[in-house]
């Protein structure tokens, strides 16, 4: 016979803020990804456009892009397909790996990162950023950080 453990149920406090976190995670991405239609981008493409243009020739293996961005491969690999027919990006073959492909951004796709980066950024200021003082953000940013760390830690473990 297994020996349960006690559920430590969430106290009043604590349910208060997981319960708004919740919300402002919801809201805030809803926000954003409405943000981005006008440009005919979901969050999805432009966190994307955001990893391919940062990265080394604006490419990225398509196995580090699906991590990166939290999607199965499968996911990203359609996508992808969605992003080259809208000019975005392109798939090109790995050389050292020919089972690997990259996805790389065409200049069609840093183009439009260069026009939506600054409403982008605008959005983000106006529903988050500019809501808080310096040092609200602060404190939010070191709050967060061990919960980020613990769950980086235990991607991809069962």
């Amino acid at each position: 016979m297994e020996t349960e453990t006690a559920t430590r149920w969430l106290t009043d406090a604590e349910q208060c803020a997981w319960r708004t976190h919740l919300d402002v995670s919801r809201l805030l991405m809803h926000q954003l990804e409405k943000d981005l239609q006008p440009f005919g981008l979901t969050n999805n493409d432009y966190e994307i456009l955001v990893n391919l243009s940062e990265s080394d020739g604006h490419r990225m293996r398509m196995s580090d892009l699906a991590t990166a961005t939290l999607q199965s491969k499968s996911r990203l690999s359609h996508q992808i397909t969605r992003m080259e027919t809208a000019g975005l990006v392109r798939r090109v073959n790995c050389e050292s790996d020919r089972r690997g492909l990259y996805a790389v951004l065409t200049d069609e796709g840093m183009d439009t990162m260069r026009k939506v980066a600054p409403h982008h950024v605008a959005s983000v200021r106006e529903h988050f950023i500019d809501l808080l003082p310096p040092e609200a953000l602060a404190a939010l940013r070191e709050s967060l950080r061990p919960v980020a760390d613990h769950l980086r830690d235990n991607r991809g473990k069962v």
